[in-house]
């Protein structure tokens, strides 16, 4: 197996390890972000470490992708193919502080021990500011970076053909359809979490699922990416500068 070849298909995996940890994460910390109270009640903090343990991997994950594509990357458009090693690295911190935020309400709730009315109504008050902290990293990181990232990806892999046109074609259409919906979050058009943004979430999913099944079984077409030519490698760096 050639270094190309093992590097599709670690990409590939940490690609799915990104989709199933995200979705582990969401779920998991479903008590505490949906629930105002969590943080004068009794807490479910196993789950919600759980759902910390999950989205570390996803952090990790995500710094992987990065780090394993880059070697493939940088000979189709060095200057594309470290902004999307930038681009991911700020992914993963963007991931880590919301972490952080969620951790910290349930070190609120172990700390607080018995209190009265004000000081339960106090600590909602603090609890609700975190779990807002982490939305909005959660719009930030997984929706505007991630869209920018997976625009840089795609139209690497359109220009240079190490995938099929087809399949880059989905991961454009769907970096945008992320940016422009977590655009009309910010203002205020509809939840993140609602049908709404799922279904514009749905591209860009469909485009990692597909790129790692793709990197795991096929690889990269290395003959086509090689023959793309150092026009379509100026072009990407110009659109990377």
């Amino acid at each position: 197996m050639s270094e190309t070849r093992r590097l599709a298909v670690v990409a590939g995996a940490l690609f799915l390890v990104t989709e199933v940890a995200a979705i582990g994460g969401l779920a998991l910390y479903r008590p505490v972000l949906e629930g105002p109270g969590y943080v004068v009640g009794s807490g479910a903090d196993t789950r919600v470490f759980l759902g910390a343990l999950c989205e570390l991997v996803l952090a990790l994950a995500v710094i992987g992708t990065g780090a394993a594509l880059y070697p493939v990357l940088r000979r189709r458009g060095e200057a594309a193919a470290v902004g999307y090693v930038c681009g991911r690295l700020l992914e993963a911190a963007v991931i880590v502080v919301g972490i952080v935020s969620v951790l910290a309400v349930v070190t609120l709730r172990r700390s607080a021990g018995p209190s009265g009315a004000a000081d339960a109504a106090s600590l909602v008050t603090a609890g609700k500011a975190l779990v807002a902290l982490h939305d909005w990293t959660f719009l930030l990181g997984p929706n505007f970076v991630l869209g920018a990232n997976t625009l840089v990806l795609a139209c690497l892999m359109y220009t240079s053909r190490l995938v099929p046109r087809a399949l880059a074609g989905l991961g454009l259409a769907g970096g945008a359809l992320i940016c422009a919906s977590a655009t009309a979050v910010l203002f205020g058009a509809y939840e993140q979490v609602s049908v709404a943004g799922s279904l514009a979430a749905l591209p860009v999913f469909a485009w990692e699922v597909t790129l790692a099944v793709r990197l795991l079984f096929k690889g990269f077409d290395e003959a086509a990416g090689d023959g793309a030519g150092e026009g379509a490698r100026d072009r990407v760096d110009a659109l990377a500068g």
